[in-house]
């Protein structure tokens, strides 16, 4: 590979959690490419799985952020804001009612509700979006998307008809659901989960029994948010309920299955289509990806093998950056990968990596530029 043929280069990274954000990574990478090869041009086209950091990536890519205050997770209202194209709108669940919304940062795994992102899903369709992607990740409740359901008009009623407050433990007493007044956008309205977990929404693999625990649920939390869900598939759709996805962000995708004749795909595939991914790779002799871990968690769907094997069906090789790796170099090339740079190379102490990413990030790219992009 050299500096002639390489006339343009890719940056399509994801966020390095708790460090930089997508933008930022792309930004520092091109900084230190463009201080070796200045003439070679650089397209910078940050990426998201549908977790946090995936609306940031589409305003990065040119989309309209759209600006509004929507209860979190605990109903305490708070700032969020989804992307939008056109008729289509991005939006992040994590951003909305995840984890890092709760208020002090205090757990309430059986009250934490949904209802946030059913105001958010809401506002898009009163303002003419008719395609929405929803990314899950990084909730903060495990309602089974019932608390979403009641935004958007649903009604669920306890054995004396009174409608029931948000949360998730509190379904247990749900004796009917009304949908008589769930609003009118949803039935002509192409519902999309951006999604990387398979888990159905009930046992042993489910919402409650795999992610209810990092939520702050103990055993008897456990125990009665399993029954509550129970009784809430019952009533919204029972043949929803081991759908691959259900189980996703606290049942969420089994509400939006079941309610919003929701589809799940690939956070990534769904990204990447989005953002035309394929028609940025035209001319281009390089690209880069990466994340904060690539790891063997990494290998399941995560963004950047989502990018290299997109860039390898279009016969453009792949570099990854990443903030460290847990992967042996074999595993690495397995993936795709033309080489792999992690940060811990040139800062072994993980604090000291992760507060001068971005200066570390120039010199890695520098340090790529220079083996991969001159003579």
């Amino acid at each position: 590979m050299t500096r002639e043929a390489v006339r343009r280069v890719v940056l399509a990274p994801d966020k390095f959690k708790g460090s930089l954000t997508a933008p930022q990574v792309a930004a520092a990478l091109a900084e230190g490419i463009a201080g070796v090869v200045p003439e070679v041009e650089i397209r910078q086209v940050p990426v998201a799985d549908g977790g946090d950091g995936t609306v940031d990536a589409f305003v990065a890519a040119g989309w309209t952020r759209v600006t509004l205050t929507a209860p979190g997770p605990t109903g305490v209202p708070g700032n969020t804001s989804y992307a939008r194209h056109e008729a289509t709108a991005v939006l992040e669940l994590a951003a909305v009612v995840g984890l890092e919304k709760l208020p002090g940062g205090q757990p309430d795994p059986l009250g934490a509700s949904t209802f946030g992102l059913g105001v958010v899903i809401a506002h898009a369709l009163d303002h003419g979006v008719t395609d929405i992607v929803i990314g899950l990740g990084g909730s903060a409740s495990t309602d089974g998307g019932a608390g979403m359901a009641q935004a958007l008009g649903a009604r669920i009623l306890d054995v004396d008809g009174h409608e029931l407050p948000h949360g998730g433990a509190i379904l247990a007493r749900a004796d009917r659901l009304d949908l008589a007044g769930l609003h009118s956008g949803i039935a002509s309205a192409t519902v999309t989960l951006a999604c990387d977990v398979d888990n159905p929404l009930l046992g042993p693999a489910g919402a409650v029994a795999v992610y209810a625990p990092q939520k702050g649920a103990d055993t008897a939390d456990l125990e009665a948010l399993e029954s509550a869900l129970t009784r809430w598939a019952r009533l919204a759709g029972p043949g929803f309920a081991n759908e691959p996805g259900a189980g996703a962000a606290g049942g969420t995708g089994f509400g939006a299955l079941a309610l919003l004749g929701a589809q799940v795909r690939s956070g990534i595939e769904v990204i990447l289509e989005l953002l035309d991914f394929p028609a940025l790779l035209d001319g281009a002799g390089l690209v880069v990806t990466g994340e904060g871990s690539l790891d063997n968690q990494s290998l399941h769907g995560k963004a950047p093998i989502g990018v290299c094997e997109t860039a390898r069906k279009a016969g453009v090789p792949v570099i990854a950056v990443v903030g460290r790796t847990l992967l042996a170099a074999q595993e690495i090339r397995a993936a795709g990968f033309t080489a792999c740079y992690a940060l811990t190379e040139l800062e072994p102490d993980p604090a000291r990596s992760i507060a001068n990413a971005s200066q570390l990030l120039r010199q890695v790219g520098a340090q790529l530029a220079d083996q991969h992009l001159t003579p």
